[in-house]
């Protein structure tokens, strides 16, 4: 018993710290999303960014994680697009 109890207390404090950072980088994909939308983006482009950060939180790769050239390249293609992405023109404002 008194072995696994500072076990129980490392696992524990981990825990704590991995839900603050999935909590933080919660907040910034929020962020993240609100600005796209305000953005005046066209729609492609947000998908192709939203497909990356999907593609980089899904456990399957096209390499083993190791090798993060896969997830590296498809970050800066969606970055690639979305800079090259021309805001859309203001639209009629009412009916």
């Amino acid at each position: 018993m008194g072995s696994t109890t500072p076990l129980l207390v490392i696992a524990v404090v981990v825990a704590a710290g991995l839900l603050a950072v999935a909590l933080a980088l919660l907040v910034r994909l929020v962020r993240t999303r609100r600005a796209l939308r305000r953005s005046g983006l066209p729609t492609g482009p947000r998908w192709v960014f939203w497909g990356a950060v999907a593609y980089l939180l899904l456990p399957t790769d096209l390499l083993p994680d190791p090798v993060y050239l896969d997830d590296i390249a498809v970050l800066l293609l969606a970055l690639r697009s979305l800079r090259a992405a021309r805001p859309l023109p203001p639209g009629p404002t009412g009916p």
